[in-house]
């Protein structure tokens, strides 16, 4: 009796294992806005990360996070590390390419609750007198990432918090414009 209990969790475990492996790799979420500012000022707001806690949601889920800045004021080679509670983990964002008013391009360091690496980018587009701004994130999943995603879907997660930070990024923007 023991022995087929034990060979049933063994093949419960492999086809777990099978499916989990079959997983996409890759995952890319995605959201943009369309905000009434030049492309110069909005991409002011993403190339500094000490103007990112006006705007960003993960700063609203924990007002005691522990930030540090290194590197550059802005542009490439700043960076930005947090620690905070349960809902915003810890990590480091280093800024990699920037492209004035055209492309921010972020390497993403997540250190807690789950170690994990990405790319952020937030492109802007002018469109009439307003600038379409997307935010991205992708990278590969590794099988933690892969069975994780089997219960959690990243894009719903994550993408309402991309539009809240745009949201708030639009009106923070809009009202720099009309200075």
């Amino acid at each position: 009796m023991f022995k087929k209990i034990l060979l049933v969790l063994i093949l419960l475990v492999a086809g777990f294992a099978v499916v989990v492996s079959l997983q996409p790799a890759d995952f890319r979420i995605s959201r943009s806005a369309t905000i009434a500012a030049p492309p110069d000022t909005v991409f002011a707001q993403v190339n500094d990360f000490h103007k990112w806690e006006a705007w960003s949601p993960w700063a609203k889920l924990d007002p005691q996070m522990k930030t540090t800045y290194e590197g550059p004021p802005a542009g490439t080679g700043a960076a930005y590390s947090w620690v905070g509670n349960s809902q915003v983990g810890e990590g480091k964002m280093t800024i990699q390419e920037s492209k004035p008013a055209e492309l921010v391009k972020l390497k993403l360091e997540f250190l807690k609750p789950m170690a994990s690496t990405s790319t952020a980018e937030f492109s802007f587009k002018p469109k009439g007198g307003n600038t379409v701004v997307t935010w991205s994130m992708y990278g590969e999943n590794n099988f933690v990432g892969k069975a994780f995603s089997l219960v959690m879907n990243m894009d719903k997660m994550l993408g309402g918090y991309f539009e809240k930070g745009l949201a708030q990024m639009k009106a923070i923007s809009e009202a720099e414009a009309k200075k």
